[in-house]
């Protein structure tokens, strides 16, 4: 016989296992929470801005949108020579970092809005004033590496890094962290509730019997009332008595 579940069905087994459904609820967030502030390094972001101008000479002071498109194609170029080799080994040779440019260039990203001569280097680290360091040290380094590698000046820094007083870390997101456990602990407690449910096996109305014996049922037996089964036994004693 093929098993329906109603929409009732459904609600009343949430019910029953509502207490477990909101303990692994609050077991998720409670662990993420945890994690999130006291095991995961917070990590911070600092950017600074380069603008990328045609290079000056003495017969053209004007740019045209020739000039402009060239120097967009070149972002291109210069966003791959920002993580170079040529660039981060001077930068850590600067700053006497105890790394690499492999492992720098995984803490670096560079990105360029479209038709936009303004490029964004963002660093990320573990220590804020480390991470406004590299930024600002990676801008001068190209500035500086670019007229040689490339035989232009035209690379002018625009805003620099700077240390907040109080700065804020952009990972881990605690809250986020804690909102994802919420709901991955709320659909885990509903299906292990459902998962119970199907499991239990204990025979509690007429269709569980005619699902168990495959047969059909043909009659009930309703419960008697407490009071009435006293005043049947009653009846019974006082005609044993009589007769």
């Amino acid at each position: 016989m093929e098993e329906t579940i109603s929409l009732q069905d459904l609600f009343k087994t949430i019910k029953k296992r509502i207490a477990l459904i909101i303990g692994l609820t609050l077991l998720a967030v409670i662990i993420a929470g945890v994690i999130s502030y006291f095991f995961i390094t917070p990590i911070y972001q600092s950017s600074t801005q380069i603008l990328v101008n045609q290079q000056k000479v003495e017969q053209q002071q004007q740019y045209n949108s020739q000039d402009i498109q060239t120097n967009l194609q070149l972002i291109n170029t210069y966003n791959v020579i920002i993580k170079s080799p040529a660039i981060l080994s001077k930068v850590i040779q600067n700053l006497d970092l105890d790394t690499t440019p492999a492992l720098l260039t995984n803490k670096i990203t560079v990105t360029s809005e479209q038709n936009s001569q303004v490029v964004t280097i963002s660093v990320q680290d573990p220590e804020s004033f480390k991470a406004v360091d590299i930024a600002n040290t990676t801008a001068q380094v190209f500035q500086q590496e670019i007229k040689n590698l490339m035989n232009v000046d035209n690379v002018n820094i625009l805003s620099p890094a700077i240390q907040p007083e109080n700065p804020s870390p952009v990972k881990p997101n605690k809250m986020l962290n804690m909102a994802i456990a919420g709901v991955i602990g709320l659909m885990l407690g509903v299906g292990i509730a459902f998962l119970l449910e199907y499991l239990d096996t204990t025979i509690r109305k007429e269709q569980d019997v005619e699902e168990l014996l495959q047969l059909p049922i043909l009659g009930l037996i309703s419960p008697i009332p407490e009071n009435k089964e006293v005043d049947l036994m009653t009846n019974v004693r006082s005609r044993r008595k009589k007769v």
